[in-house]
């Protein structure tokens, strides 16, 4: 038997536009048999997609992606780390998740304090109020043209304004603590491997090649990132070193928030 299955799901709790039990329920009405919450940094929705799920009889694997730097040579690669069939009242995970939050918030700061400097009329009374306060970039660029502001880039405003990410051995070793399953996102969006670039299914090969050794368990093969033939690029790399193989959508609501490509 086949299953219908989506395993890359954002909600309201990070930079979704849905509540988990309207995802759910999309998601049950579609015909699926098998999805995944795995919201930015956070573990917010989950209890209530399990919930809704239990009730539509639709089975809701919890869920994260967490945003990674990796760094080998004196070289920094963002990676985003998916985990599957996590423990959501992990308290190594709790933590972490906390601190996420903080650093986003202290980064919201200084991306507002910028922008009145630059003479737009901000502040965070205009930012959207949501579930678990998570406030990312595109909520900001939402705010901006809420406000009637007419920009051609509204990215380029926030450009170099960091925020701290956990390292990709952290955030592995915090996924397989939790009991779940470690997965690399959408490798064709790993801007610093030049995927569109001669060369990249070696340097792929090279990065899976250590992530492997750090404890990486999946690849996702399967997203709007990549093509058919590119997706069957990565179903190779997945069986050369035995790693799972996922597919997602990487949905963030019917209508699709603003984020930077």
């Amino acid at each position: 038997m086949e299953f219908k299955i989506d395993l890359h799901i954002h909600t309201i709790y990070s930079d979704g536009t849905m509540e988990p039990v309207d995802v759910v329920t999309k998601f049950k009405d579609e015909g699926y048999d098998i999805i995944a919450i795995t919201d930015h940094d956070g573990i917010g929705g989950i209890r209530e997609a399990q919930i809704a799920g239990k009730a539509l009889k639709i089975e809701v694997l919890p869920g994260i992606e967490f945003s990674s730097e990796y760094v080998r040579d004196g070289r920094m690669t963002e990676l985003h780390i998916l985990g599957y069939r996590i423990d959501p009242s992990n308290e190594r995970l709790l933590r972490k998740c906390e601190f996420l939050k903080a650093t986003r918030a202290d980064r919201n700061v200084r991306m507002l304090a910028r922008l009145r400097e630059m003479g737009y009329d901000i502040s965070e009374k205009d930012l959207p109020k949501k579930p678990g306060d998570y406030i990312g970039k595109p909520d900001v660029v939402r705010a901006l043209l809420a406000k009637g502001y007419e920009l051609e880039d509204p990215f380029a405003l926030l450009e170099g304004i960091p925020r701290e990410r956990i390292s990709t051995e952290e955030a592995i070793e915090i996924i397989r603590e939790a009991g779940g399953t470690p997965v690399l996102a959408h490798p064709f969006k790993i801007r610093e491997l030049s995927p569109r670039e001669e060369g990249f299914r070696d340097r792929l090969d090279a990065l899976l090649r250590d992530l492997k050794k750090l404890g990486i368990r999946g690849l996702e093969c399967f997203h709007p990132s990549a093509n058919h033939e590119e997706s069957l690029m990565l179903v190779e790399l997945a069986e050369k070193y035995h790693l799972n193989m996922t597919k997602g959508s990487d949905f963030h609501g019917d209508k699709e928030p603003l984020r930077k490509r």
